[in-house]
Parts: structure tokens; C-alpha cells; sequence
């Protein structure tokens, strides 16, 4: 399958800019700001509904705030046809025993992916890859700011990890605010997102060369450079790293909680 491009919402601009930005994309809809899902679900080829971590996060909340109100969230959209799967309810700098806990309150019927924070170990990572059939990875503790040494250091660390000997990923794997073509190229994820078009769609003075007279039109632009270029079909370990199989790991017994199994 192809890569996936999530261009997160909501969009900027009039209605008209917002239909120009979305026909026949893929978007990510978080759950404090809807307010473009009857547009996605109308126009884009496909959806990922989110969960708003980073943003309550951002805000200083040290718990997600509305579990069942995002389930219930979720419930109402999991069967529409272009649904692609849900971001479990995480916590960006929380313990392992906190996000655990998250994925156990998931309901099992319900399309859910699961996020791997930075800070955390590499134990829990494993679990998750080989529990899941796709996971997330995000920023943590420490690795707020993407595309710092410290951020690809610990990235590379995590991809050992993950991939074979062959560099072939051990499940699905999205990238969290990664759609940026100097990182999702790099590694063979399945898809990612971020709010670029969104954000920098309303900077007028950067299109001035360009022929983008409205929102939407630049919002096309952003979408479609991005578009063009697609992750790695491998990853490729840099070279002094080498490939180390992992050990059977018990992070289920040291766990504090019980995970659920994959559905």
C-alpha cells in the first residue's frame, strides 16, 4: 500500500478554500476541533480520527480529559466506509503505566492505534509492534522539538527496533506530526501527518512568486509538494548501527498493567 499523506484540520479560510484544500486527500480530524468532518467525510478519500493529545497537552492537562466522550466519538464514525482507524486517548509526556491504562479502557471492537512516546521503553515498543497491527510514534519527554540530534538519535534507536534485519517494519507504522519529506522519506512508514497545510496555507508573503492567489490555492500547493515524495520502502540503518535481534522481552510481566490484545 501507499504511503499516506494526513493533512491535519481544521483547514483556514472560506468554505470554498477549505473544498479546494481537501477533494481527494487524506485528513486527520481531531477530537477538540471537528469542525471540518462533515467536508472530510464528504470530499476526502479517507480519515483519521485523532484524539487531540498534543493539544491538550499544550494546554497543561496531565490527564486526557474526555475518554468516553471520544469513544463515543469514534463509535458514531467507525463503520462510515472511508474511516481509517482512531488514535487511542495517549498522554504526550505521561508514564507508561498511564498510557497503559488508556489501552486498556479501548474498547476491542473499535479500530485503534496506539501511541509510543520518545521517553518510553523499548521494551513497551516491541510489545506494541507485535501486538498491533499499527502503531504511532510521537515526540515524549525530552523530544518535544522534532529534527534535533537528540530527536533522530532516539528515532534510530527506535527503528532498530522495529524493523528487521532487512529493514522491513514489524507492523503498520504512523508517524505523528512527521509529514515533513526530510523525515517520512527516511523511513518505511505507512503514513503520517501534520497541520503544514493548514498552518502555512495563510502565509500570504511566502506565495508571492507563486501563481496561489487564494487560501485554497496555496493550500494545494503545500499538499501537493508533499504529496510528491513518499516514504522509504526500507529502512536503511546508519552506518554504524547494526542490526541486533531482539530478546525475548517480558515487558508484560514487569508491566503495572495488563495490555489488551490486538482485535
Amino acid at each position: 500500500m501507499d504511503f499516506i499523506h494526513y493533512h491535519g484540520t481544521p483547514m483556514g479560510g472560506r468554505r470554498s478554500d477549505k473544498v479546494v484544500a481537501l477533494t481527494n486527500r487524506f485528513a486527520l480530524v481531531p477530537y477538540p476541533r471537528p469542525d471540518d468532518l462533515a467536508l472530510v467525510v464528504e470530499l476526502c478519500r479517507g480519515f483519521l480520527l485523532d484524539n487531540g493529545a498534543f493539544s491538550y497537552w499544550k494546554k497543561g492537562y496531565t490527564e486526557f480529559p474526555d475518554y468516553a466522550g471520544y469513544v463515543a466519538w469514534v463509535e458514531k464514525w467507525h463503520r462510515h466506509p472511508k474511516f481509517q482507524g482512531a488514535i487511542i486517548p495517549d498522554h504526550v509526556t505521561g508514564t507508561e503505566a498511564q498510557n497503559n491504562a488508556y489501552l486498556d479502557r479501548w474498547p476491542q471492537h473499535l479500530p485503534g492505534i496506539p501511541v509510543f512516546h520518545m521517553h518510553q521503553s523499548l521494551d513497551r515498543l516491541l510489545w506494541l509492534a507485535q501486538h498491533y497491527e499499527t502503531i504511532a510514534l510521537g515526540g515524549g519527554k525530552g523530544y518535544e522539538v522534532l529534527k534535533t540530534k537528540q530527536w533522530w538519535h532516539r528515532l534510530h534507536e527506535m527503528m532498530n527496533v522495529l524493523c528487521d534485519e532487512a529493514g522491513c517494519p514489524l507492523c503498520r507504522i504512523h508517524g505523528l506530526r512527521m509529514l515533513d519529506p526530510k523525515v517520512f522519506t527516511l523511513l518505511p512508514l505507512a503514513s503520517g501527518d501534520s497541520t503544514n497545510v493548514a498552518r502555512n496555507s495563510g502565509q500570504v508573503k511566502r506565495f508571492r512568486h507563486t501563481t496561489a492567489t487564494t487560501r485554497g490555492e496555496r493550500a494545494n500547493l503545500i499538499a501537493d509538494r508533499i504529496e510528491s515524495q513518499t516514504a522509504a520502502q526500507h529502512y536503511q540503518r546508519p552506518a554504524k548501527q547494526h542490526y541486533q535481534r531482539p530478546a525475548k522481552q517480558h515487558y508484560l510481566q514487569a508491566s503495572l498493567f495488563d495490555l489488551p490484545q490486538a482485535a
